[in-house]
Parts: C-alpha cells; sequence; structure tokens
C-alpha cells in the first residue's frame, strides 16, 4: 500500500495473500467493484456466511479430512477453522497498518487453527 517496504505491509500482503488462497479470488476480480474489496468481502461474510465463500475444492478436502468424524460434528469443526483463517486474513489486511495483526499472533493463530483442526498438537 506504499513504496516503502515495512513489517506492517508484509502483513497487509499476507493477509491478502490469505484470502486469495481460500476464497480462490483476486484483488484485481471483476466481482470487486464499486468500492468491494476482497478485504470487505471476505469481511462480510464472517462468520455466518463463510462456507458460501469458500473454495468448494478446498471445502471438499477439509471435509474429507474430517471424514472420521461424525458429519455434523465435522461440518461445524471445519466451519470453525474456516472462519479463524478468513478472520486472520481480514485483521491483517485492515486498511490502517496500526490495527493490523502482529506477525507473531497470526503464526501463533494459524498454528492454534491447525492443531485444533487435526485434534492434536503438530
Amino acid at each position: 500500500m506504499g513504496s516503502e517496504a515495512s513489517m506492517t505491509g508484509d502483513v497487509y500482503s499476507f493477509g491478502i495473500l490469505l484470502l486469495e488462497m481460500f476464497i480462490r479470488r483476486r484483488p484485481t476480480d471483476a466481482t470487486f467493484n464499486e468500492g468491494l474489496t476482497l478485504h470487505e468481502f471476505a469481511k462480510m461474510a464472517l462468520p455466518e456466511k463463510i462456507m458460501e465463500i469458500v473454495d468448494p475444492s478446498i471445502l471438499m478436502e477439509l471435509m474429507a479430512n474430517n471424514c472420521m468424524i461424525p458429519e455434523d460434528r465435522g461440518r461445524a469443526k471445519t466451519e470453525e477453522c474456516l472462519n479463524a483463517i478468513i478472520k486472520t486474513g481480514v485483521l491483517c489486511s485492515t486498511e490502517s497498518p496500526f490495527e493490523r495483526m502482529e506477525m507473531r499472533g497470526v503464526v501463533a493463530k494459524l498454528c492454534h487453527t491447525r492443531e485444533s483442526f487435526l485434534g492434536r498438537r503438530v
């Protein structure tokens, strides 16, 4: 968002990358016009509509990883995981650098999400 490299700029870029990977849309996608951004799109989906915006191929893979869990609990666990990931992407990509997460917090949150999803410490 500027010409000078900074840690907060890196956090912003990481947040956008995280959103791009899970939503499978770029900030330049035709969907984003008239002031709507990838960040706002993701933020509006939290938490109730997260399953509607996540890339279907990711959903299928995550649900397959939960195949040993009863379907309703597996879906809830998947939705909880995706909410945490998308929320992290949103918090990293806020416009104000002072409102962004610190990278240590991002790593801790994503590691915790992975451990919760897998049901074990990795």
